[in-house]
């Protein structure tokens, strides 16, 4: 009946800037990016080999109530590498709320966008072999 999950919205104040962010600074790819009836564009971003796209809305991002003192990810991007993710987006401009933090599962790092949607680099940490 249901097949798979394939975009969510991603509620952004300024299209362009949130396009170049994914696009340029991030290193999503541009999948679709098309004016609608009422003047706004749906823009849609995702990563290479993936279906699975973020919808650049206009709108204004929401604000959840914090856990552990800090307000979670909306949006979680896989690595192999916590720390090279860390380092290479950091050298891009973007602006990390934590270090790389540890956990017994694996590693994140938390950031936000430009419009202050909370996202997060997660390196999952193998099982070790018996």
């Amino acid at each position: 009946m249901l097949d798979k999950i394939l975009y969510t919205q991603l509620l952004v104040t300024d299209q362009d800037r949130a396009l170049d962010f994914y696009t340029n600074v991030l290193g999503f790819e541009l999948a679709v990016d098309a004016p609608t009836a009422d003047g706004n564009r749906f823009i849609a971003v995702g990563l290479n080999g993936q279906d699975f796209q973020l919808i650049l809305w206009p709108g204004t991002p929401g604000q959840a109530q914090p856990a552990e003192g800090r307000v979670p990810a909306a949006y979680t991007i896989q690595t192999d590498n916590c720390r090279k993710a860390f380092e290479e987006l950091k050298s891009r401009g973007v602006k990390f709320e934590t270090d790389v933090l540890e956990y017994p599962w694996g590693y994140i790092a938390l950031f936000e966008d430009p419009d202050g949607n909370r996202l997060q680099v997660r390196e999952a940490r193998l099982p070790a072999s018996a």
